[in-house]
């Protein structure tokens, strides 16, 4: 009940704060390549394994169309959200950007992808002090993810949850 009052919740943050707020790549992502590109590697339930102790985090991803993804990032601490964020990948005008909201900052930061691979992808807003790169990418059965400034960086390793 929690996780679909929840996925609910990011829905509606992904739907209310969505921006138009667009960065310049520094090397514009071939049409062909946009269009051949897609992150359904990322469609899933996932838990984070190098958590902190006594803290549970998850990311849900679904796939809203060829063009969407959504998601929500939720971590839990003693069966209480401590912090939550949707996250939304489009691909707008030939395209793909990240939008990334919080309950606190329903208006989406938008970061705008700067490398796609079969199973990795990079977004940059270089606008906002941190994170300014979010990066993803998959090894085996594991997704992996960074954000990242110029001054640190956060590593999250997760494993697909069985449904």
């Amino acid at each position: 009940m929690r996780n679909i009052l929840i996925m609910m919740m990011a829905i509606l943050l992904i739907s209310c704060g969505k921006s138009n707020n667009q960065v310049a790549t520094e090397e514009p992502i071939a049409a062909a390549e946009v269009a051949a590109v897609n992150f359904d590697w990322v469609v899933g339930n996932w838990v984070r394994l190098n958590d902190e102790e006594g803290k549970e985090t998850f990311e849900n991803w679904a796939k809203m169309s060829d063009t969407e993804y959504v998601g929500i990032g939720f971590a839990l601490q003693n069966g209480d959200t401590v912090s939550q964020e949707a996250m939304v990948i489009t691909q707008t005008n030939g395209a793909w950007e990240l939008g990334v909201s919080t309950p606190d900052e329903p208006e989406a930061v938008v970061f705008t992808n700067i490398q796609l691979l079969e199973n990795e992808f990079v977004f940059e807003n270089n606008e906002i002090d941190f994170p300014n790169k979010i990066r993803y990418w998959k090894e085996g059965d594991k997704m992996n993810a960074t954000i990242a400034n110029a001054e640190m960086e956060i590593t999250f390793e997760f494993e697909k949850v069985a449904q």
